[in-house]
């Protein structure tokens, strides 16, 4: 993000980020293209005359830079542990939870059962993965999946780590509370969406248990989670990380809102795709972290009545792709294409995203309700 009035190709004398070449300020101190972390020379201008659409605190999410795709740091950061979100030591495992290193944090996918999958992925411009996933499915007794991806705020610090640990630990509550209610429908989707409430809490205690408390800018993350347990969808969101709901036969439809100075400006009648490409857009005004002003998850459930796709992905998929109805057309494309499978289908959103820039890291986790289509059926459907 630049001062007002300030120009985009900069001169020769301008400072640039030793990672990837992009352009930054002197004061800055992460880059904005890819999140390299930098060393300030100066402290940040006080901004004099500029609209101010909402107060928001450090965290939150930057503006998008071009920068060279191929210009990457030959070292990155230490690997992050996948059991618990700390650092994986030299020699190969978690001094904390004793987790051996597993697959590079840059690319990973979960398959925990045949019709829960999820991809993460670092992008094409980013010199880290600072999203993350966590998924749980089984068949029996019940068909129950648990679904968590949380987003990096990339200005913050450390939150790669974070957004790991919190989407583990609201993970691991999910798959092991599981309320019934008073019996009825309507209290045992209650009785979820509390359970839903504890489980962003746990992601937040995640976030603020590994930050540092003398640290000036707290480690922060997004915050989004579906729990399908046999005919019932429960969601849970913090931040601009989106579930999607895409029966076979349409409408697709996105549940709950962003919380971000875009979707304040679509409440106020502007257009969606005005409102997401304006300046300031990707500001969210919650998020998981010590210094955010409400970290409490909105709720809501849905009945799943006939097949389809529950779709849990961060910003680096929607970007590309925001209303539900364009969503839910190109995962018809993709099935009608032959990736019926979650994990194909996952992959192929992903790769879509990366091959329309790949601007941000993007995960993309779904849930299959009921039997896939098959490629023919598929076509007619979406």
């Amino acid at each position: 993000m630049t001062a007002a009035g300030a120009t985009g190709g900069g001169d020769s004398t301008s400072p640039r980020c030793p990672a990837c070449g992009a352009a930054v300020e002197p004061h800055d101190s992460f880059c904005e293209a890819c999140g390299g972390a930098l060393s300030p020379t100066e402290a940040a201008p006080v901004e004099v005359g500029r609209e101010i659409p909402v107060s928001l605190s450090q965290s939150v999410r930057s503006e998008e830079a071009d920068a060279p795709a191929d210009e990457r740091p030959a070292v990155g950061p230490a690997p992050v542990c996948a059991g618990c979100g700390g650092q994986v030591g030299a020699e190969g495992s978690c001094p904390t939870c004793g987790t051996p290193a597993g697959p590079s944090r840059d690319h990973f996918t979960a398959r925990p059962t045949s019709w829960v999958a999820g991809v993460c992925d670092r992008g094409r411009r980013h010199s880290r993965n600072e999203d993350a996933m966590a998924l749980a499915g089984e068949d029996a007794p019940v068909r129950r999946a648990v679904l968590v991806v949380c987003d990096g705020v990339s200005t913050a610090p450390d939150s790669d780590r974070a957004s790991l640990a919190a989407a583990t630990a609201a993970r691991d509550l999910l798959d092991q509370h599981r309320p019934v209610g008073l019996g009825t429908p309507d209290s045992r989707a209650a009785a979820m969406e509390a359970t839903m409430v504890d489980g962003g809490q746990a992601a937040l205690r995640a976030v603020v248990d590994g930050s540092d408390p003398d640290g000036d800018n707290a480690p922060s993350c997004t915050f989004a989670a579906a729990v399908v347990e046999d005919d019932l969808c429960v969601w849970g969101l913090v931040g601009d990380s989106r579930v999607y709901w895409l029966p076979d036969g349409g409408p697709g439809e996105q549940l709950g809102v962003d919380d971000s100075v875009a979707a304040i400006r679509i409440a106020a009648g502007v257009e969606r795709e005005v409102a997401e490409s304006s300046a300031g857009a990707h500001a969210i005004t919650r998020w998981l972290g010590s210094d955010s002003p409400d970290t409490m998850a909105l709720t809501g459930s849905l009945p799943l009545d006939r097949p389809g796709w529950v779709l849990v992905c961060s910003d680096g998929l929607w970007n590309y792709v925001s209303r539900a109805d364009r969503v839910h057309e190109l995962v018809g494309q993709l099935v009608a294409a032959g990736h019926r499978d979650p994990l194909q289908l996952a992959g192929a959103l992903v790769g879509w995203a990366n091959e329309q820039g790949g601007q941000d890291n993007v995960t993309v986790a779904l849930a299959r309700v009921g039997d896939v289509l098959p490629a023919t059926a598929a076509a007619s459907a979406y």
